[in-house]
């Protein structure tokens, strides 16, 4: 995008010199800003442009012309870039102020110009809002409870999507923690008959207490079914931070119908542990056992949490979900064998995947904009950086209505084509 560069002094002072006269003073000033050590400098940078990648489906004909761009993006809370300054070893402190990832998030987001926007770990919401209101959005925010200063934050467009429904959910009311959640039902002022029901949640971080994850993830999944019938069966897409890989049982309830907690390690639900740089990028082997200890032991105050009852050990999802991402063929060298993204977080003590934008029936994914390969964030070696104001990558998928679209299994349909 080059917002760095625009917003840079010198480069602005470098522009008008080189545009003055052109006498020997002049020149001689600008040649000695464009010096040969910044050029080669420059050239040092890793190729940090992402791409969008086209569905591959012959069944095009059959998807309606309206369509709506969703972004989810967790954009690190200013006050825990701070407070957890540990993980932020290798990013320089220029990247982590606030000031300057305001403008490169903001700068990103317009630049993306997505229809809905949802964000994670916003502390600073009236410094986004108002910038995103002048460039056309309207916007909704819920905090944490609690002793936090973040929350979720979503915005849409308000030329081409009205708010016809909003609520905010406060797992503490469940005695799931202080995390929460939005849920949304737009409609297309162009086209009434299509509405989107959109969610947004940053779930609980911590990697031991997989049981809380899943009470709030059944907790979002009942409040937006229950909303999706209510108009009419809208499709539905879910934006957030789920603190759990692609290799989790968290991702496994997500994807398939129900998940029996009983067979899982009620102490790695997420696979978080699994993610370290170090891991990751092959860096050296990690020292441990060969025997992985497997606690399968459940109290009765974490099957209630997971399940909502003591009586059950089995929960469903009332929702058939996709994710878009793995939907949507990408390149070998950003994402895994399941077709996620590879990486959409990157700090010193985590490397891996834990944004999804999942969607219902009625709707498919027509492209999404591709992550950043390994190697590129290893020459990085952290976010925040100069082009990316957050620890995260945004995730950018580009949806379309089935025509005529009201059996459950038409998107299956349109899919496996």
């Amino acid at each position: 995008m080059g917002c760095c560069l625009r917003a840079a002094p010198s480069s602005s002072f470098l522009l008008t010199c080189v545009k003055g006269p052109a006498n020997s003073k002049s020149s001689s000033y600008s040649r000695r800003w464009y010096n040969p050590v910044r050029r080669k400098s420059s050239l040092l940078i890793p190729d940090t442009d992402r791409q969008w990648v086209t569905a591959d489906n012959n069944r095009t004909h059959l998807l309606s012309e309206e369509r709506f761009t969703v972004v989810s993006y967790n954009i690190l809370g200013d006050r825990n870039a701070f407070k957890h300054w540990d993980l932020y070893r290798n990013v320089p402190s220029i990247y982590l102020k606030w000031d300057y990832r305001k403008r490169v998030i903001c700068e990103e987001l317009i630049g993306l110009n997505p229809d809905i926007i949802c964000l994670q770990e916003v502390d600073k919401y009236f410094d986004v809002l108002n910038i995103m209101e002048k460039a056309g959005y309207l916007g909704s925010y819920k905090r944490r409870t609690g002793d936090y200063a973040d929350g979720c934050a979503m915005f849409w467009k308000a030329d081409k999507f009205q708010l016809i429904e909003g609520e905010s959910i406060e797992f503490k009311q469940y005695g799931l923690r202080d995390n929460v959640a939005q849920v949304s039902v737009f409609e297309m002022r162009k086209a009434k008959s299509r509405r989107i029901l959109v969610g947004n949640i940053h779930v609980l971080y911590n990697p031991r207490r997989g049981d809380v994850k899943l009470g709030q993830i059944r907790f979002l999944l009942s409040r937006a079914s229950i909303l999706s019938k209510k108009w009419g069966n809208t499709p539905v897409v879910l934006a957030g931070d789920y603190n759990s890989t692609p290799q989790s049982a968290i991702y496994t309830f997500f994807s398939s119908s129900e998940l029996n907690i009983m067979l899982h390690d009620r102490g790695d639900l997420s696979g978080q542990k699994n993610c370290r740089p170090t891991q990751a990028l092959g860096i050296r082997r990690e020292q441990g056992s060969l025997f992985v200890w497997m606690d399968s032991s459940w109290t009765n105050e974490e099957i209630k949490s997971a399940t909502g009852g003591t009586d059950s050990r089995v929960i469903r999802n009332p929702l058939k979900l996709r994710s878009s991402y793995a939907m949507v063929k990408g390149s070998a060298e950003t994402r895994s064998s399941n077709g996620e993204p590879l990486a959409t977080s990157y700090h010193s003590k985590f490397l891996g995947t834990v944004d999804y934008l999942w969607f219902s029936d009625g709707i498919v994914p027509t492209k999404v904009m591709d992550t950043l390969p390994i190697n590129v964030l290893k020459k990085i070696g952290g976010l925040p950086c100069q082009k990316f104001g957050s620890d995260h990558l945004p995730l950018v998928s580009e949806f379309a209505f089935i025509q005529g679209s009201k059996d459950e299994n038409e998107t299956s349909n349109f899919l496996i084509s």
